[in-house]
């Protein structure tokens, strides 16, 4: 069995995540956005030991909090580096005892965003909001790496696949694949020339 948290983190609206499993006692942070007291005390009650902390990618507001987590647990930092030894690259798979994560290179926000896909949830980072999307206009964004991240990685994903973002942005904390293909209007059928265009307006 997996167990899985969600901390919200007020004012920038993270969200940080836990993942643990039950059987290992064996966890993993995605995105610690700085909750570190709220992920320790969480850590302590469900009894787990923080092997992993993993960023979605490399803005500061995701990152906060690593340092001085991988401090207090010894735990090792993972991002996508396909060239570095220890680093993530597209189609990895992060265990804990009985829990998978698999990693899905999704760049566009930043050109080392992922998303991980664990039992049926995905933790989509700034890649998809629920009804938006992450913003390209970043150093480092692509409108045209998004399109293919969208919908050549994730739209290709069933409809039940839960989606838990980053940011508190949208209507609601969650969403599915399902839904976002129905409801967000980022992802409406365009040509990726179309949807280059779309983001720059």
């Amino acid at each position: 069995m997996m167990i899985f948290k969600r901390f919200l983190v007020e004012g920038l609206r993270n969200f940080a995540y836990l993942i643990g499993d039950e059987q290992s006692r064996e966890a993993v942070v995605v995105d610690p956005s700085g909750a570190v007291e709220d992920i320790l005390e969480a850590l302590r009650e469900e009894s787990l030991k923080l092997k992993f902390i993993i960023n979605t990618h490399s803005h500061p507001d995701h990152t906060a909090g690593n340092s001085e987590l991988a401090e207090e647990t010894g735990a090792k930092i993972l991002k996508y580096a396909p060239n570095a030894r220890g680093g993530l690259r597209d189609g990895d798979e992060v265990v804990l005892g009985n829990v998978s994560i698999k990693v899905i290179y999704t760049p566009g926000h930043t050109p080392d965003s992922i998303c991980l896909l664990v039992d049926n949830k995905l933790l989509t980072g700034d890649t998809l909001f629920v009804g938006e999307c992450g913003r390209t206009d970043l150093p480092g964004g692509s409108s045209a790496d998004l399109y293919d991240s969208l919908f050549n990685k994730l739209m290709i994903l069933n409809d039940d696949v839960e989606v838990y973002p980053g940011h508190d942005y949208g209507e609601r904390p969650d969403s599915t694949i399902g839904y976002e293909r129905r409801h967000n209007y980022v992802l409406k059928p365009r040509t990726k020339e179309e949807f280059i265009r779309f983001m720059s307006e």
